[in-house]
């Protein structure tokens, strides 16, 4: 049987989400591929099997996938692996979301309902801008950061790949977050941060050394 349409790699929450935007742009997954075997769908779109089962979807004429997996890490293995097997990344933009004209968006982006990006921010492939976080002007958020619910960005702030900033994090304009870092929750981060390091409180500061990616 001939597969069109989106195929969703995932079936927790953050999939869930992801399903609501597509659904609510007028777009209609053709199923999901999961961790749990006794699932048979997640709103109402199916659950087809493990993600052994890509290929065969490929195969039968899927060719758009997008990666509804929370973890950055894992989200970048499954974006590449994917890919590898022929499908194309798409975006999941929501229709409650304000995105400028003029911001640049890498592939299989989530902006979630509530998040503003702004003019001349730059968006990488694999990024989560989650619901009610802003991204203002001349930002740059390297490839699978996770900028988390009710986090603010000022303008011109750089975000490494992989960064996760934690729920209801500020970062003032001009910082730098490097590469794997993250930030916890609430943190209020006003001086640039390495990579490869935890830092959380007001103003945040470094708690210890992350895990290399």
């Amino acid at each position: 049987m001939a597969v069109s349409g989106v195929i969703i790699v995932g079936d927790g929450g953050h999939a869930k989400v992801i399903i609501d935007i597509f659904l609510d742009a007028g777009i209609q997954p053709s199923g999901c591929t999961g961790l749990d075997p006794c699932r048979r769908n997640l709103l109402g779109v199916e659950i087809i099997g493990g993600d052994d089962q890509l290929p065969r979807l490929f195969a039968a004429g899927a060719r758009q996938a997008f990666i509804a997996i929370g973890d950055n890490r894992k989200r970048r293995e499954m974006s590449r692996a994917v890919q590898e097997i022929g499908f194309q990344l798409v975006n999941a933009i929501s229709t409650r979301a304000s995105v400028s004209r003029f911001a640049r968006l890498g592939v299989g982006v989530a902006i979630m309902p509530g998040a503003v990006v702004n003019a001349d921010a730059e968006i990488g492939d694999g990024v989560i801008v989650n619901t009610g976080s802003t991204v203002d002007h001349d930002c740059v958020i390297g490839p699978f950061a996770h900028i988390a619910p009710g986090t603010n960005l000022a303008g011109c702030v750089r975000v490494g790949e992989g960064v996760l900033l934690g729920i209801g994090t500020r970062v003032i304009p001009g910082i730098s977050v490097g590469d794997w870092s993250v930030a916890g929750a609430g943190s209020v981060i006003i001086q640039n941060l390495e990579p490869n390091i935890v830092a959380a409180g007001v103003p945040a500061s470094i708690l210890k050394p992350g895990n290399q990616p």
